[in-house]
């Protein structure tokens, strides 16, 4: 065995012996109709025959909570501030910039998607919700 396998060996050895220490992380407050309808969708791809039929609502909720997150974390400290109007409307136009860029990116990807990975994904904004 190589040096290099020994040490990937080792290293996955040591990763399962050691629970992972939970790590920092943020997450954003938005509206009970958001929420409502992001489980909505999620429990729909998941149990789902073919998950893959899902993949426009999904890509739709993605947006959805990328224009969520971005007005809460960014817009909202504004707002907060008080940093004027002139402040508020340039920085949210900036954010309608980032969000359709965002937005069509994530589209792409998730209109490639198989079932597998829809699953994924699925999964991944089921346990930010927790």
């Amino acid at each position: 065995m190589t040096t290099r396998a020994r040490s990937a060996t080792k290293t996955a050895r040591n990763a399962k012996a050691k629970p992972a220490a939970p790590k920092p992380f943020l997450r954003f407050h938005h509206s009970d109709a958001l929420r409502a309808k992001t489980l909505a969708v999620l429990t729909a791809l998941e149990q789902a025959s073919d998950p893959e039929k899902h993949r426009d609502t999904l890509a739709d909720l993605v947006v959805e909570l990328t224009e969520s997150g971005m007005d809460y974390y960014y817009l909202r400290a504004l707002k907060l501030s008080k940093a004027g109007f002139v402040a508020e409307q340039s920085a949210r136009l900036a954010m309608s910039g980032a969000v359709t860029l965002i937005g069509s990116v994530s589209r792409t990807f998730i209109q490639r998607m198989d079932s597998g990975q829809l699953l994924v994904v699925s999964r991944h904004i089921r346990d930010l919700t927790r």
